[in-house]
This record gives C-alpha cells, structure tokens and sequence, in this order.
C-alpha cells in the first residue's frame, strides 16, 4: 500500500483539517484516496470510532459534500482555498449513535460529539428550549472551567462566552448577568466531576432534543406536498414542511429492505412484501446522492448494533473500561488525599489563626501591663491629689458645716419672728374685725342720729314758726334772743356728731410688709448657701479601664473492584434520584423566566414546542405512537399528506 504522505520528487497535495478544537494539515501524494487521508487524520486525533464520522467539504458548485472514502482526493471536486491551493475539510460526526452512553466508548469520541452537538445548539441547527439551554450552558461551563469553586469564580466570568442561543436570548427581556446568575445556580448544584463524565452528561440531555441527530432533506409525496424527509440512527421521519419537531410518520430501517433513487425519484423497498414500495420525490441530484449515503450508513450502523461486538469492539470497551476504573481509583485516592490536605491545611489554618490569637494576646498583656504601670503613677499622683482635695475637702466641709448652723440659727430666728408676726397679723385681723364691727355700729347711730336731727331741725322750723306767728312784733327783740341761742346749740350737736363719725372711719391698721420682707430675704439667703455648698462637693473618681506528610495508600485487586462497584451504585443512584429533580428544576426555571418572554420575538419552533408542552409530548412518545400502527398504514398516510 503505498503512504499518503507526498516525496520530495512528486507534486504533492497540501491539505487542511479542521476539527471542532484543532487545526491539522498534511502533504498527500496526488494519488491518495479519501480513506488514505480520513485515515491518517483518525490516528493523528487519536480516534478508533471512526465510523461515525467523516470528512465534509465545499465542492465547485457551492455544495456541501461528504468526501467519498474509495475516490482519490482530487478528484472529487473540492474548492480550492484561492490564497495558497490547499485542500480545506471538516472532520464532522456523520452519523449519530442511538444511544450516547451505552455507544460512545473512547473519550475523544465523547469529546468531537460534544463539541458538534453544542455548536449546532449554539448556532440553533438543533432547536432547544430555553430552559434546556441553560441546563446545557451549565456543563458546558462545567466542561471549560472544572467544578464549581466559589474561591475561584467571579461575577461576570461566564460573560464573555457564547453560552446560550442567540433565539433564547432575543426571547427574553433579561440581561446577561440574569442569564448568567440562572447558568451559575445549575453550575453550583452539578456533583463534581471529570471532563468526559460531564460531557457525557451534557449528550445525554442533547439526545433527547427533538432535532439531535437528523438531517433533514425538502421532498414532496405523490400529491407533490412539500414535506421534510429526516435521516435519523433509527430510520426515516416524515415531517411537515412548517413542523420539524414533530414528525408526522416514521419508517424504522428494520422494516426496510432496499433504498434506491432514479434521478429525482427515491423508492424504499419495505421488508413487508405486502406493503407497497414507499416512494418519494427529492428536485437535487447532489441531495439524492446525500440521502443515499447516510441512508446506507446509518442502516448498516443500526444493523450492527443489533449484533455481537467484534473483537475490536469488545478490546475497545474492555480497555475503557479498565482505563475509566483505573481513573476512578485514582479519582477515589485523589479525593482521599485532597481531603486529608484540605483538613491538614485546615488545622494548619486553625493553628496559625491560633497562633496570632496567642500573639495578639500576649501583645495585648504588654500593652496591658505597660498601661497597668503607667497607670500605677498615675494613681500614685492621684492619690497625692487626691489627699490634698481631702483635707480642702474637709476644711470646705467644716467652714459649711459652720455655715449651715449659722444659716440654721438664722432660720429658726427668722422662723420666730415669722411666727409672731403670723401672731401679730391675726390679732391686727381680729382688731381690724372688732373695728368694722365698731364702724358699722357707729355708722348706724350715726344715721340714726342725721335722721333725729334732721326731724329736730323740722320740729324747730314748725316751732320758730307757730312761735313767731304767735308772738307779735313788739316781742321781736326777746324772739331773737331766743333764736339765736337755739341756733348755736344746733351747730354745736352737728358737730360732735360728725366728729364721732369721722373718727369711726378713719383705717387705724398697718399692712405687714416687713414681715413679708423678711421672709424673702431670709429664703435667698439660704438657697444661695445651698447652692454654694452644693458645688463645692465636686466627683473626684477617675476610671482604668505544623507539620504534615501524607500517606501512602496501597489498594488490592478486590479493594479496587469493591471501589470500583461502589461507584458505580452510588452513581447510578444519583442520575435516578437526579432525573426527576432535573425535570424539576427545568420546569421551575421556565415558571421564573416566563414573565421575561417577549411573546412577538418567538419563532415557530418556539410556538411547535410550547403546544407540545402542552400536549405532554416528546421526541420518544411521539415516535412510540406513530410505530404503533403497521407499516402499510403509514405508507398510506404519507401518500395522502
């Protein structure tokens, strides 16, 4: 066989692969064939389970191509790069398994399907719902940063990469630390981890997706309907030209025999004779010829499934196995040491905390007794003052004990004086009471004697007159005399009468305002020594206020199957108890980013899903029901769509 790789003398072919994670480029001779190069790239990567995947290229007519592995390489039509001639492929997983875990052996098969699944997510070839999304996002972050470490992590750190489709979040009126809070809340709940254990994860979930694994082709029945045909690891769905997520039938490559097409015609030869041929119309040679292939590829993949593992197989999975076992143990004893370290270094942590605790403390006791001496001057000069302020204090003390006797004569004294001028306040009240008495008495004899007069000054005037009329004028000299006599004895009655009345009311009591002063005067006098005495008595009190080596474990054949088993129990405990906490989760996060839809940014897919939500559908009931009926109803139902 001669080497695809190009002499020295011969033109060769320079060529560039690009995988998911890498860029590799080769010289090939001009007649090396697309096996000879899918090949070479397989062992370059590493990658034994090749027959998932293949080489994919732009060819001259702008056509997306699988490179045919029996054809040589130039001769199969591949654009050219302008700038330097080379030979540019993708190497891209052609065929899916049905089954990740159970399939999927060698980790760096785990690691390219990874990579495809969530770019074709990512760039919304595979439609996935939001709440999915963000699941998705959380291993993908998981697979790139390692498990969660609160030490380590940062607001903002998931910012910057592409984590979640461009149609969830043109979806949601959220901004992207929402988004990346709700990513980081998944991240802190995933149990921890190695790389390919969360990739697989990761396509575990994916497979579930209704677009994961399926290529899909524009056809049209016999009654020319435009439908969708999807090439799954399965068998054929039929889809409807506005529905890719729901297929309408599906025919499982068990119950077919033979697919074959002339020009735009594609027949399907059912393994039921009695069922007729199910056939279909496709308007693209290239697209034929594509259908085609991957039709024969995913049929004789399905077939052997079905079968024994080869020898080559069986190596495979026994060498994985031995090697994700090896792991585990290292894992186990990994976890172990870590655990130990994390506790040696926590008891380190505890001593030297300790250890300034102690220092702190004995810094604090310096400090103290440095204080304490300090202190003791201070109290020895305060005690110094203090004995002085003592005897001021006493001497203060004597003067206003000598004060306050005085002030205490003097009160009592003023206190008698109070006493008897109260004394002599009453017996002026009682005289002033027997004077009114006297007024009012002398004051009514008074009237009484106003009244006699004014009738005796009548009485006088009737007899002057009577007389004067009796008496004849030769007596008028004697009546004169007579006259006159009585009119000074009159005036002389009147006046000692007005005398007496005067005298009666005339005030003969003096206030007792002296008394009232005193009182006033000898109060001031008192609170003022109070006061005085008070402030003197001042406050004169014042206040003070390792080592460590870790061990070496030794495991036994039936100590590591023993690990090995208890893994595996404890794992397969944890993906049962998780799977409904899972579905939990997913519809509790689609409850709190729901009030954030924008209802007119939904796209169709979005409106297909949410009916089917509702419906309580998914990828695996609906493909249970559509087998459910035989094939010969199926057929029927496609050829009247």
């Amino acid at each position: 066989m001669m080497s695809p790789f190009g002499s020295k003398k011969n033109r060769s072919l320079p060529v560039r692969v690009s995988t998911f994670d890498s860029e590799l480029e080769f010289e090939l001779e001009p007649r090396a064939t697309g096996q000879e190069l899918f090949d070479l790239v397989c062992r370059t990567i590493g990658l034994r389970e090749s027959w998932y995947f293949g080489l994919q290229y732009v060819d001259t007519r702008n056509n997306v191509s699988w490179l045919k592995m029996d054809k040589k390489v130039k001769d199969q039509r591949v654009e050219l790069q302008a700038s330097n001639s080379i030979y540019v492929f993708s190497f891209y997983a052609k065929f899916f398994p049905e089954n990740v875990s159970e399939e999927l052996i060698q980790e760096i098969t785990q690691h390219l399907f990874f990579l495809q699944v969530k770019q074709s997510i990512l760039s919304m070839d595979i439609y996935c719902r939001p709440e999915a999304s963000v699941l998705l996002a959380s291993y993908a972050v998981h697979v790139q940063y390692g498990p969660y470490d609160y030490e380590s992590y940062k607001d903002g750190m998931l910012a910057g990469g592409e984590l979640l489709p461009k149609g969830v979040t043109d979806q949601y009126q959220m901004t992207p630390e929402m988004w990346e809070e709700r990513i980081k809340t998944w991240y802190m709940d995933h149990e921890p981890m190695t790389r390919d254990e969360v990739e697989m994860e990761y396509l575990k979930i994916a497979q579930d997706l209704d677009m994961y694994g399926v290529n899909y082709f524009p056809i049209t029945n016999k009654n020319k309907t435009k439908l969708w045909l999807g090439v799954t690891a399965v068998g054929l769905n039929i889809y409807d030209e506005r529905d890719k997520l729901t297929p309408k039938t599906t025919f499982q490559w068990n119950e077919i025999r033979h697919v074959s097409f002339d020009d735009k015609k594609f027949t399907i030869r059912l393994v039921d004779a009695k069922v007729s041929n199910f056939i279909f119309y496709s308007q693209d040679l290239h697209i034929n010829k594509m259908i085609l292939d991957l039709c024969k590829g995913n049929h004789d993949l399905y077939m052997r499934r079905r079968k024994p593992d080869t020898m080559e197989i069986q190596q495979m999975k026994a060498q994985a196995k031995e090697e994700k076992q090896r792991r585990q143990i290292e894992r186990k004893k990994f976890i172990r040491e870590k655990k130990l370290r994390e506790k040696a270094e926590h008891e380190r942590y505890e001593l030297e905390k300790r250890l300034d605790h102690l220092q702190d403390e004995m810094r604090m006791a310096n400090d103290a007794l440095r204080r304490s001496e300090e202190t003791k001057e201070l109290y020895f000069e305060k005690s110094r003052v203090n004995e002085e302020q003592m005897q001021l204090t006493e001497c203060k003390a004597n003067h206003f004990k000598t004060e306050m006797d005085r002030l205490r004569e003097r009160q009592l004294k003023v206190e008698r004086e109070k006493h008897d001028l109260e004394k002599k306040i009453r017996d002026a009240d009682f005289y002033v009471l027997q004077l009114t008495v006297e007024n009012d008495k002398r004051e009514a004899e008074t009237e009484k004697l106003k009244k006699e007069l004014i009738c005796a000054k009548m009485a006088e005037r009737e007899a002057t007159a009577r007389l004067l009329n009796f008496l004849n004028s030769g007596r008028k000299s004697s009546t004169d005399s007579l006259l006159t006599a009585s009119t000074v004895s009159q005036h002389a009655n009147v006046n000692t009468v007005s005398s007496s009345i005067a005298a009666i009311s005339t005030p003969s009591l003096t206030t007792s305002s002296s008394t009232n002063d005193m009182e006033t005067a000898g109060g001031a006098e008192l609170t003022t020594t109070a006061s005085h005495y008070a402030s003197a008595l001042g406050d004169n009190s014042s206040g003070i206020s390792d080592d460590f080596e870790p061990k070496e474990f030794i495991l036994t054949d039936n100590e590591m199957e023993q690990i090995t088993n208890e893994m595996e129990r404890s794992h397969l405990e944890y993906l049962r108890k998780s799977k409904k906490q899972v579905q939990n989760q997913l519809q509790t996060l689609r409850s709190e980013i729901a009030p954030h839809k924008i209802e007119e940014n939904q796209s169709n897919l979005d409106i297909l899903s949410e009916a089917q939500i509702k419906a309580g559908e998914n990828k695996y009931s609906t493909l249970k029901k559509l087998k459910s009926g035989s094939t010969k109803a199926r057929v029927a139902f496609f050829e009247e769509l």
